[in-house]
């Protein structure tokens, strides 16, 4: 099975929630950051990703139909290219919105992260350090620069995939425009929604970022 759906937006965009949406369409199992949790041997993967190392996508997804979050959301690019058959959903909200939602969750547990580091913990429990503190906000976390750097991934998405290839979703949006874009039907069921503030929490781990 290669990918079907590749996510491109950043995590606290709803991403749990399509990745719920996209199963439910059948185009699962769709991989998120909690499966990174649930498989510990990714996180070698990740980081060697993460550090610029050639990989070999198929070593983490194969079984999987689809993808969203981080760490994959990053490397967006990456494999849109690897698998050109796929469409790609960027999910997204208002960023005022989102930044509060991240500045209570995964801005959090990265700081604290940070902050209480092991100096010898594993090399390969970096990956979402890297990914998200480094590379996508390079180390600031403040509201403006944080925002900015939100801004500025979903403007590269839009840039750099085809728009026949592409769309721009909200979770609020609910089935409609995901089902058409994927041509599925619209299912008789709601639209999920799951991962509020108090329910990352419930699983949130050290260097989480789901």
């Amino acid at each position: 099975m290669a990918l079907q759906v590749i996510g491109a937006g950043l995590g606290r965009t709803g991403t749990f929630t399509l990745k719920a949406a996209l199963e439910e369409l059948g185009f699962g199992p769709c991989h998120h950051m909690v499966e990174v949790f649930a498989n510990p041997a990714q996180m070698g993967f990740w980081r060697r990703a993460a550090v610029g190392e050639t990989v070999d996508w198929e070593e983490v997804f194969t079984g999987y139909g689809s993808s969203v979050d981080w760490p994959s959301s990053h490397f967006y690019g990456a494999l849109a290219e690897r698998y050109p058959q796929a469409r790609v959903v960027l999910s997204k909200r208002d960023p005022e919105r989102w930044y509060e939602s991240m500045a209570e969750t995964i801005l959090k547990v990265m700081q604290a992260g940070l902050a209480n580091a092991d100096p010898n913990r594993p090399e390969d429990s970096r990956f979402a350090e890297i990914i998200v503190a480094e590379k996508t906000f390079g180390g600031d976390f403040s509201r403006d620069n944080v925002i900015a750097a939100f801004e500025r991934h979903n403007a590269e998405v839009v840039r750099t995939i085809p728009p026949e290839r592409l769309l721009v979703f909200e979770a609020a949006q609910g089935w409609e425009p995901l089902c058409a874009f994927l041509g599925a039907p619209v299912p008789a069921t709601p639209f999920p929604r799951t991962n509020s503030r108090e329910e990352f929490w419930t699983h949130a781990r050290p260097s989480s970022v789901g």
